[in-house]
């Protein structure tokens, strides 16, 4: 109101005071529009703050994304870690510098038989070829059978078809070890055949590969005996065995893959008898 009549008073003053009096006015208002400009720019920058603190709402959303993302991935690759540590710990053959481990997550199951086979993301592309073994923390798994560029079918030691050489640790005792399926229950069990009558069998035995026949090496951990009898001849012992590995839960395993010792490399490429070396 004040600033009203105080511009109406300007505007009707004489041409002689017109001068002095808007002076006299601007003088009167400078402060206030100072305020007003002042307050203008404050609001501006407000208005720019909040636009910034929207956009950077957005990056932390994003940098937080991506903090997770890796998190994960870290989380992964050392639980990967870990659980290949605790392999060569429990299987000392692999701590031996002739074998390495390739892992490979289970992406399918065989329909037609969900115990039997088990399909991996990993094939030739990795070096991996049909016939090596296939293992897990806890024990031995199966075998490559078809193997793609980029997948390979495993063979479970469940399934009927698959024969391991095995022995009982502590015990002088030998044997053929086959699948037998799943129980009623849903649990896979395995059958060990042609073990000398006379060797001391007991429930808990540790059964364990022999390493004939070289597709699995010496030493792993296959499972434990649950029940002894005599067979059929009654000339030798069978076992019921209960595999060590959850075959039923299975998110990845391992495919063991012998590695050549680089002297047997080099002495590959030595002439023969004045010849070139070996293809």
């Amino acid at each position: 109101m004040i600033l009203g009549t105080a511009l109406l008073v300007a505007l009707n003053l004489p041409e002689s005071l017109s001068e002095r009096g808007k002076g006299w006015v601007r003088d009167i208002l400078s402060p206030l529009q100072a305020l007003v400009s002042g307050v203008q720019h404050r609001s501006g920058q407000w208005a720019g703050a909040v636009r910034g603190l929207g956009e950077m709402a957005l990056e932390n959303q994003q940098l937080a994304a991506e903090i997770t993302r890796l998190r994960t991935e870290i989380r992964y690759l050392e639980a990967l870690e870990s659980e290949n540590i605790a392999l060569r710990a429990q299987l000392g053959f692999l701590s031996r510098p002739h074998y390495e481990l390739i892992p490979a997550e289970v992406i399918g199951r065989d329909i037609s038989g969900w115990w039997q086979t088990v399909r991996i993301g990993k094939g030739l592309a990795e070096g991996i070829e049909s016939d090596m073994a296939v293992v897990t923390p806890e024990g031995l798994v199966g075998r490559t059978r078809s193997v793609s560029a980029g997948t390979a079918d495993i063979l479970l030691i469940s399934d009927p078809s698959s024969k391991v050489s095995a022995y009982l640790r502590g015990v002088d005792a030998h044997g053929i070890l086959s699948g037998r399926g799943v129980t009623p229950r849903g649990v896979a069990m395995l059958q060990m055949e042609f073990i000398n009558k006379d060797a001391r069998v007991r429930e808990g035995d540790e059964v364990l590969s022999s390493g004939l026949g070289g597709t699995y090496p010496k030493g792993l951990l296959i499972g434990y005996i649950e029940q002894v009898s005599l067979d059929d001849s009654g000339l030798f012992q069978r076992a019921l065995i209960r595999p060590a590995a959850d075959l039923g839960r299975l998110p990845y395993c391992f495919v063991v893959r012998e590695s050549r010792d680089p002297v047997e490399s080099l002495l590959r490429q030595v002439p023969v008898n004045g010849g070139g070396a070996e293809p």
